[in-house]
């Protein structure tokens, strides 16, 4: 859920953006609301928005709940009327691809009032847990690993080539003004980027259209990434049990539901350990001393 929450606030089919730090602030604080409401279809708390007796966020097991998120840990904000109760807390951190949620009776002698003031002088009357205090959270889950974001965690040079490929320019030119292309930015990543998990959200994002899924499909002018990757001998696993199966057999990341891992392949040779059955023969994984040849046809 907070993987999700993270991309509908970068919104990539929209904006390209994949990083954290391109939101503006407006959007930053937005989201605490997200998941806050995120959260609540997930989990399907009965929540103050369809019971106006529920006075906060949440009641669960008849205990009414507030929910705090944070883009630092332990750096939520507690507003006057939720000391005392029950604060569900949240943190994520993009770039460290970690996570935690935990509980935190919000007791005032535990935290600290807020310097922060508003544009008129007015102090915005919250409250923030004082370090001596962090012992008080009780973790439900803490540090654990949130899914990458794969864009921002490649190499710089890979990512920048895959944005250059939709930019239309060359490492090292300028930007030229002209239409994104995100069959080249699609293309360019699968050409680069094997043996790791790729999310639909980041082909989403690299795609910026509506059915982004079609950069990949097989089609008749062998432009999509499929057909055009194929002629280089790379072939690019979906969710398809199949394809699964392909993927175990040659010992590569198993892509699950909306997620891909591409490999180059050649024919199997005497002496290889692991291959997989594809398109009536046997293949197996390609290393940089094989020369390219042209893929088998995914199943």
């Amino acid at each position: 859920m907070l993987r999700q929450t993270i991309d509908q606030l970068l919104d990539g089919e929209n904006t390209g953006r994949y990083d954290w730090q391109d939101l503006h602030k407006t959007e930053k604080t937005h989201a605490g609301t997200l998941v806050e409401i995120n959260l609540q279809r997930e989990f399907r708390f009965a929540s103050h928005a369809e019971d106006d007796t529920i006075h906060m966020d949440y009641l669960i097991e008849g205990i009414e709940v507030d929910c705090k998120y944070s883009q630092r840990k332990y750096g939520w904000m507690i507003p006057p009327e939720a000391l005392g109760e029950i604060c569900l807390v949240v943190w994520a951190d993009d770039s460290k691809s970690r996570w935690s949620a935990g509980l935190l009776r919000a007791d005032r002698a535990a935290l600290a009032e807020s310097e922060g003031k508003t544009k008129k002088g007015n102090r915005d009357g919250k409250f923030s847990l004082t370090r001596k205090h962090h012992g008080l959270v009780t973790w439900l889950w803490d540090d654990m690993p949130l899914k990458e974001n794969l864009l921002l965690h490649l190499d710089e040079a890979i990512r920048e080539a895959i944005m250059d490929a939709g930019r239309g320019t060359r490492p090292g030119q300028p930007a030229r003004e002209k239409r994104w292309n995100g069959q080249a930015a699609v293309n360019e990543l699968f050409s680069l980027v094997h043996h790791r998990i790729v999310d639909r959200s980041v082909v989403r994002t690299l795609a910026r259209q509506y059915d982004y899924m079609a950069r990949i499909r097989m089609d008749k002018g062998n432009t999509r990434a499929r057909p055009k990757l194929r002629q280089i001998g790379i072939i690019i696993l979906g969710q398809d049990t199949k394809h699964a199966r392909i993927a175990g057999e040659l010992g590569l990341p198993v892509p699950g539901s909306g997620e891909f891992v591409a490999a180059r392949v050649r024919r199997v040779r005497p002496g290889d350990l692991k291959s997989a059955k594809i398109d009536g023969g046997e293949w197996t994984l390609a290393d940089g001393a094989d020369l390219a040849e042209v893929a088998p046809r995914l199943p």
